[in-house]
């Protein structure tokens, strides 16, 4: 039995998680792993490992900060199986605090291979934010 299964069957036996939340987590833990998460892209590229934000200060603005984040692929990819461990009842309202806030999001649809897609469309997206900093995002 693997680590990961071993755990849920705990959180499950513990009361932390209930039945469906637990047979959610095995699923996703019994899926094999997309083709884009190996080392290699079908095109030959090797798979990014980093998302990356970068934030500078527009030219001739001194008083810009840098921003540097490095989010590593395989914690995003990660972060995408965890979204079994909300509850169906909590879903709704989760969907609706994010909706509020302009993000329409139905994490029920919300599958490995879409995560997979925005990397490799991503390129390198770049935004100038009033003139005053130049915000980058790109995977590496």
């Amino acid at each position: 039995m693997s680590e990961e299964r071993r755990k849920i069957l705990e959180m499950l036996s513990k009361g932390k998680i209930d039945v469906d939340a637990a047979e959610r987590l095995l699923t996703a833990v019994n899926e094999p792993a997309s083709s884009a998460s190996t080392e290699f892209h079908s095109s030959g590229k090797a798979a990014p490992k980093y998302l990356r934000i970068l934030v500078e200060p527009a030219p001739g603005n001194s008083d810009g900060e840098r921003v540097n984040v490095r989010v590593p692929m395989n914690l995003i990819r990660a972060g995408m199986k965890w979204v079994a461990l909300i509850p169906r009842d909590a879903q709704g309202k989760v969907q609706e605090a994010l909706s509020e806030k302009g993000m329409d999001m139905d994490f029920s649809k919300l599958k490995p291979e879409d995560l997979e897609e925005l990397i490799t469309n991503l390129g390198d997206l770049e935004v100038e934010v009033n003139g005053k900093e130049k915000v980058r995002i790109f995977c590496e």
